[in-house]
């Protein structure tokens, strides 16, 4: 894992509070940090209004690239729980809660689960499938009952309930893409973003970009890819929520394959978005694809 080393510049757009709200009352007053959007809902969703729980990197920003600021390491400073996903997604973390001098446990998310690679690269997109997610739930339920004994019967409670939930719409999903054709399975995004999607319910997905967004693709990446989908096709292209559309126009320019709409990768949507929460944006993914390939979505 490469860890870079981040400019603090004050109060990025991309950092906020969630929870923070003026006279919000918390049944308790541990402070919890989750490094991004998708990580802090499934906090959330465990912990309740039982704990405050702050997020660094926010709807619609791009975790692969993001710089900390200072809001980002006195949040840290002062947290008594940290959590982040691992896999090298968060590639600034060790050095943001290093020099924050927290003395804050930091849990991983992911621990537990099956990398899978993609292009030779452990994908730590693991939240893209849905029983991947029940582990992160499980894992978060565990710290959290043992840092607030006295709340472990709620907190447990609200993650059986969260989890069901989670398996509920992955047996969906599972039922909705079985019944996608073989030549309607391979789906072109603007970065790797998916390989556990792929891996779960028998997809391909094809990119420019690999695991890193902040990496940039050839040109005798992109026109080897090109050639390929001329030769073989695709079902569709998306866009996504946190990187530029322009690779994926050019590939649709090029190639005549329908930009499908746009998917959620690697963070939540704004409030008033169709993403505002992991179990959304997963809903939201699923219908985009079986639209987009063809299939109904009350199939």
């Amino acid at each position: 894992m490469t860890f870079l080393k981040p400019v603090f510049t004050g109060l990025a757009s991309a950092s906020f509070a969630v929870a923070a709200l003026p006279g919000a009352a918390f049944a308790h007053d541990l402070k919890i940090v989750a490094s991004f959007s998708i990580l802090g809902d499934m906090v959330e969703e465990v912990v309740g209004d039982m704990a405050e729980v702050t997020t660094i990197v926010g709807p619609d920003a791009d975790a692969h690239v993001y710089q900390p600021s200072v809001a980002d390491a006195r949040a840290v400073a002062e947290a008594d729980i940290i959590f982040v996903n691992g896999l090298g997604f968060e590639t600034w973390s060790d050095t943001l809660i290093a020099e924050s001098g927290t003395k804050a446990p930091v849990h991983i998310a992911t621990e537990g689960i099956t990398p899978v690679e993609v292009e030779g690269e452990v994908d730590p997109h693991a939240w893209n499938s849905l029983l991947n997610g029940v582990t992160y739930v499980q894992n978060i339920a565990v710290v959290l009952s043992e840092a607030m004994p006295d709340h472990a019967d709620e907190i447990t409670a609200n993650a059986d309930a969260y989890i069901a939930e989670l398996k509920a719409l992955d047996a969906e999903t599972r039922t909705k893409l079985a019944g996608l054709p073989a030549d309607k399975r391979t789906v072109v995004t603007a970065h790797d973003a998916f390989g556990y999607l792929a891996d779960s319910y028998n997809m391909t997905f094809l990119a420019p970009i690999g695991i890193d967004t902040e990496a940039e693709p050839s040109a005798k990446d992109m026109a080897t890819l090109i050639d390929q989908l001329k030769a073989q096709g695709a079902g569709a292209l998306f866009v996504e929520n946190i990187t530029s559309p322009a690779l994926v126009q050019q590939i649709s320019d090029e190639t005549g394959i329908k930009i499908g709409g746009r998917l959620f990768s690697d963070a939540l949507s704004e409030r008033g978005g169709p993403a505002t929460s992991y179990l959304a944006m997963f809903k939201h993914n699923l219908g985009s694809l079986l639209s987009a390939l063809g299939a109904k979505a009350d199939s």
